[in-house]
């Protein structure tokens, strides 16, 4: 039996009025509706989704907590942002290793947002001894790294590893190597657009979803190994 029925319409009608009143007072009258419609089913997502995650990896933890689990706040830090809008328009979830303390840990994650929906797994910007161990691991290991971008399931649901790179090779790696496009990376994630939002108003976007972070299973093990951690 699942808890998660779906983010229903109330769900993504919350947000449409959040955009046209992205405001302290407008949210403060209406937080009973975020904690009814935005964090109980973010919250049963994240319950049944940790018994999924279970059966593609036991490393990554699903703690179902509004704050300081695997929802992400509401709120955004503006301080350095022009934009001053005090709320994210969108929920995101979560699912990091159990290593990792922050949103630049290895993981999968799911963005819900009315017309970029969006979800998988990998790495987005880690620090540089994080990157380094992931770039010298394609150095080493190349036919495991060939292994994973050749992965039927990971380039049938995602389309291949992803993620804008530097212009130049990093330093200390060969402009000649046949990997540099992916040495180039600064992130590395398989991410799949979920299209219309209504796929996600029912149950049966949870096995979706968990499908979806099961082909993503190849990056996530490689990543997993460049770090000594276990996938």
């Amino acid at each position: 039996m699942t808890n998660f029925k779906g983010f229903q319409e109330p769900f993504w009608q919350f947000f449409d009025e959040l955009k046209e009143n992205n405001n302290r007072e407008w949210f403060m009258e209406n937080k009973d509706r975020y904690k009814a419609d935005i964090v109980t089913p973010c919250l049963d997502f994240i319950i049944d989704m940790g018994e999924r995650l279970k059966e593609i990896s036991p490393h990554y933890t699903a703690i179902a907590k509004a704050s300081g689990g695997s929802m992400f706040r509401i709120y955004r830090d503006a301080r350095f942002s022009n934009d001053k809008r005090p709320y994210k328009e969108n929920a995101g979830i979560q699912f990091r290793h159990k290593l990792g303390k922050d949103a630049h840990a290895p993981g999968y994650y799911l963005h819900l947002e009315k017309d970029n929906i969006f979800y998988g797994g990998g790495i987005w910007m880690p620090d540089n001894t994080t990157l380094g161990e992931i770039r010298d691991r394609i150095c080493y290991y190349p036919k495991k790294w060939q292994a994973v971008i050749e992965n039927e399931d990971l380039i049938g649901t995602f389309g291949g590893v992803r993620d804008d790179g530097l212009t130049r090779p990093p330093r200390g790696y060969d402009a000649d190597h046949k990997y540099i496009e992916d040495l180039k990376r600064k992130s590395f994630f398989a991410m799949k657009n979920g299209g219309d939002y209504k796929i996600t108003t029912n149950a049966k976007f949870l096995d979706e979803v968990a499908k979806t972070f099961d082909a993503a299973a190849p990056l996530m093990a490689f990543i997993c190994d460049a770090k000594g951690i276990e996938f």
